[in-house]
């Protein structure tokens, strides 16, 4: 029987969530060791061990694993593009060379961060994700896969436009999806506490925040009611994403930059069209009822401390608008 963690690998810690997690780790109080790209310019408590590794290296990783002495991994490790190039080396190799460090270091448990969107595959990092999924699962390791919903994040990149009196965009009629979000500190208790719930080992976990499940239409309506402005909406027919995406794929077949940008616009087709929910194969929907919620943060306060000022978003590539 593996006993409870003392000292934890985190990979991914220079990321949103990666961040919280080791914020978690740290207040109760667990050794941390984070693994991390050679140039991140990530800056870390005081008390937490860096190491910078080579995660294309298989031998190096294996050297920070075992200098690492610890009995538990947790992943928040993620490709930041999405493109496949990316994709394949972040989602899978990198995560499939750190599992086989663990291994080869005697560790007995690992945690990985993964996207309910790997329901329903149907892109590159999608797929890289659940081809690493398989391969954690047949490791022999304990296991904990964790699916979250939507980040407040990735639901923020509006609000900037919205203050400035411009109005929301909508793909569609604004009511084509819909997702309960999770806060990054709720979605980092979530992750720590894998370590001790038998309910949670062996398990694929999607998991999301407190409902009700929110459409764009609710969101953007949300943003104006807290700004005491009358609701504002631009339509974006998701034909014109179909178009663009044809335009990208053809000239992505002689340019890899074009490429690229082909495989983002599907990415942002992808979210614009299916739900963040638990997918229901039989029934052939996404439903929020039986979408786990976890956590006390709600979107709508979200926005509210970003509106005052309270809280800073660092959006990345969410500052798509």
């Amino acid at each position: 029987m593996l006993e409870t963690p003392k000292s934890v690998i985190l990979l991914g810690a220079s990321g949103t969530i990666g961040r919280a997690t080791l914020a978690e780790l740290f207040g109760q109080g667990y050794a941390v060791t984070c693994l991390m790209r050679p140039g991140s310019a990530a800056s870390l408590p005081a008390g937490v061990i860096r190491r910078d590794v080579d995660f294309s290296d298989p031998t190096h990783l294996e050297t920070a694993f075992r200098k690492g002495n610890a009995q538990a991994v947790i992943s928040c490790m993620a490709s930041r593009t999405g493109s496949k190039a990316d994709a394949w080396a972040v989602d899978y190799h990198a995560q499939s060379h750190a599992l086989a460090a663990a291994k080869a270091a005697g560790i007995g448990q690992f945690v990985l961060l993964s996207a309910i969107c790997v329901q329903k595959p149907l892109l590159e990092f999608q797929r890289a994700k659940l081809a690493f999924e398989i391969e954690l699962q047949a490791s022999g390791l304990r296991w904990s896969i964790v699916r979250p919903t939507a980040f407040f994040k990735s639901l923020s990149g509006q609000v900037k436009r919205v203050q400035a009196g411009k109005p929301f965009l909508l793909f569609g009629d604004g009511d084509l999806t819909a997702c309960t979000p999770i806060s990054d500190r709720d979605l980092a208790r979530y992750l720590v506490g894998c370590f001790r719930d038998p309910d949670r080992w062996a398990r694929i976990l999607p998991i999301g925040g407190p409902g009700p499940a929110l459409t764009p239409r609710a969101q953007g309506e949300m943003l104006f009611e807290l700004l005491g402005k009358q609701a504002r909406f631009r339509h974006v027919p998701v034909g014109l994403m179909d178009a663009i995406i044809a335009t990208l794929g053809a000239f992505g077949k002689l340019s890899p930059s074009l490429a690229a940008k082909a495989e983002f616009a599907r990415i942002g087709r992808y979210y614009a069209t299916e739900s963040m929910l638990v997918w229901d194969a039989e029934a052939g929907r996404y439903d929020a009822s039986v979408t786990p919620a976890f956590g006390s943060d709600t979107l709508r306060d979200h926005y509210a401390q970003m509106l005052n000022g309270a809280r800073g978003v660092d959006l990345g590539a969410h500052a798509v608008f």
